[in-house]
């Protein structure tokens, strides 16, 4: 089973995925699809506030966070990692726990990133935001380092993060019964 979509001018085809007995996703992965990601960063760009840095949370958020970043002529963005690497000191932590993912994870920000988001207009960004868990662990963070929050930015607004009026986003995506069809 497919979802088939539009997106900042562009047709894709979404597998359908099961997440429980009677929650189905389509599934959404920019990963490779260089076309839909410099795409869908133009459209976000249009529609971003102003800002000094970009955050995203690893993995699926970074090439949109990159793409953006690089239309804009940003030096840099900032990543929160989904583990601490050896080269990140003063860690900043934050938990959670994702639609398609099965159990809680961490958020980490090298406390230099950190340093450089205080008193900084941050915009967060990511591909699909639906639960906002993720934009919840990444708020944390943000926060935590005493950046300021002047948007959250998602490509596609699953479930009830459609109803959110502080998430901009390109387009809806519906969530789905065993079936296929559109959960109402």
């Amino acid at each position: 089973m497919f979802y088939h979509m539009t997106v900042a001018g562009l047709e894709r085809d979404l597998p359908i995925c099961k997440v429980t007995d009677d929650l189905y996703i389509a599934g959404f992965v920019i990963f490779g699809d260089q076309e839909l990601t410099v795409a869908c960063a133009a459209e976000l760009l249009k529609r971003a506030p102003e800002y000094d840095y970009i955050i995203t949370a690893e993995a699926k958020g970074i090439p949109l966070a990159h793409e953006m970043a690089r239309q804009a002529g940003d030096a840099k963005y900032i990543l929160a990692r989904k583990g601490p690497k050896l080269y990140m000191t003063d860690i900043f932590e934050s938990s959670v726990r994702s639609i398609t993912t099965a159990k809680e994870q961490h958020l980490y920000l090298d406390g230099a990133d950190a340093a450089l988001m205080k008193g900084k207009r941050i915009l967060i960004v990511d591909d699909v935001i639906s639960t906002g868990e993720s934009l919840a662990a990444l708020e944390a963070l943000v926060n935590k380092a005493g950046g300021n929050i002047v948007g959250r930015m998602a490509i596609l607004a699953e479930g009830d993060a459609q109803e959110r009026d502080d998430i901009l986003y390109l387009e809806k995506l519906p969530v789905f019964n065993p079936d296929g069809t559109i959960k109402g």
